[in-house]
């Protein structure tokens, strides 16, 4: 299997916020996102196919503006941007350190150049590096932890310069190749198994030293009910079944508002799916190819997520119950370390739970809301997080285009209720 070496190794105890490893870890980042764009053509940099995909230089430039806004620009006296209005058009959202270049319109940029953007990146880095290696102790003693969340904003980044370009290849009739690579096949995974856990008063939320986003937290208990939990995804074969059975046309399955999106979008099968003489194919990073019986299905709204389990008789799990039954599991799968870029099917024979970290998003039956006693980060890094708690649902465990040194039992995904061009999928309770 091809693999691609983004994660440094884990930081000797004490060394966490050392300078060496920083710089390292600041160094492999920044690599490997220009690792992830290499196969690209200029045009395909440029363009916004729709308001929730950025372009890919746009991605480029705006996780060099965070470094350049919340470490250099508060803690290197007299540092100076590169171009003034660089920090208008590449902020995101931030509201607290100025207005922000209209989303919607983030593909009109055509200037900068890509050449350009880069420039701004290597410009950055030089910065970056300079302050690290020039900054008193007490400065770096701040500094580093908003070096340490700009990395892992920079990792999100990452899966989204995959997931918004396999959604702006998607619309092109040609389909178009990002990168040549064969999936694994299997012939039967065997049916499905049910995993069981007892009812009692569990503990949620991060504890310990790495790093964690502030909705991780705090550590608070929380009672589940007995339940159980699906041993692995459910694959494109048993959603075939689903979408055979008129699943998409019984209304009865389908919560409200899903149901009116099934009509008004035209629903039929998950995004990329598509008929060809008869067969069903999906849209991949490596092109267009037959859908896979056994891989996981993926391209799963919440919406669609849920009127499968109910199809089934059964339900999606909620965050606490994911969380819970994840238990002391070693954080290993199928990630964008790997460099499949799309789900492969569950490896190996047995009992107990498989693909809870990689392959796919798995989407939870809660709404993205705080912890009791959840307080955002102070400034402008307090809107990482906390402002989005509404109208968006929760999902967990990572996919194939996460880095494996980004993701934890407790991280929490949130997107909303009709996201597609995701890579989220389906695990069941009951």
């Amino acid at each position: 299997m091809h693999i691609i070496s983004e994660a440094v190794s884990s930081p000797k105890e004490g060394e966490r916020f050392s300078k060496d490893h920083i710089i390292n870890r600041y160094n492999q980042v920044r690599q490997f996102t220009h690792h992830l764009v290499e196969p690209l053509e200029v045009e395909d940099f440029v363009i916004q196919p729709m308001e929730n995909a950025s372009p890919a230089k746009w991605h480029l430039a705006h996780t060099s503006w965070f470094f350049e806004t919340f470490v250099l620009a508060k803690y290197q006296p007299g540092f100076e941007s590169l171009h003034p209005q660089y920090a208008y058009f590449f902020n995101s959202y931030y509201l607290q350190t100025g207005i922000p270049f209209t989303r919607a319109k983030r593909g009109m940029l055509s200037r900068p150049t890509v050449k350009q953007v880069f420039e701004y990146r290597a410009y950055v880095d030089a910065q970056v590096i300079g302050f690290i290696e020039g900054c008193s102790e007490k400065t770096w003693k701040e500094a580093a932890k908003v070096m340490e969340i700009g990395l892992h904003h920079e990792q999100q980044h990452q899966e989204l310069i995959l997931t918004d370009l396999k959604y702006l290849l998607a619309q092109n009739p040609l389909l178009p190749v990002y990168k040549e690579r064969s999936i694994p096949e299997v012939n039967d995974l065997g049916a499905m198994e049910w995993i069981p856990f007892s009812e009692g008063i569990v503990e949620i939320g991060h504890k310990g030293d790495e790093f964690t986003y502030d909705n991780e937290h705090p550590l608070h208990r929380t009672f589940v009910q007995n339940f159980e939990l699906a041993n692995r995804l459910v694959t494109n074969r048993e959603y075939l079944e689903f979408i055979n059975e008129g699943g998409y046309t019984k209304s009865e399955l389908w919560l409200d508002e899903g149901w009116s999106k099934v009509q008004a979008e035209n629903w039929q099968a998950p995004l990329y799916w598509f008929k060809r003489e008869g067969e069903w194919m999906q849209f991949t990073l490596s092109g267009a190819r037959l859908v896979a019986d056994y891989e996981p299905v993926t391209h799963i709204s919440y919406f669609e997520a849920d009127a499968f389990a109910r199809w089934k008789g059964c339900r999606l799990p909620t965050e606490q119950e994911w969380e819970h039954a994840c238990g002391n599991l070693q954080v290993e799968g199928n990630f964008v370390d790997e460099d499949m870029m799309h789900p492969v099917p569950a490896k190996g024979s047995g009992s107990g739970l498989k693909q809870m970290y990689g392959d796919v998003w798995e989407w939870t039956q809660n709404s993205y809301s705080p912890y009791p006693g959840y307080a955002p980060l102070p400034g402008a890094l307090g809107e990482y997080n906390g402002k989005f708690m509404a109208n968006q649902y929760v999902l967990r465990g990572g996919s194939c285009a996460t880095s494996k040194s980004h993701i934890r039992k407790t991280y929490r995904n949130f997107f909303h209720t009709d996201a597609r061009w995701q890579f989220s999928g389906i695990r069941l309770a009951k």
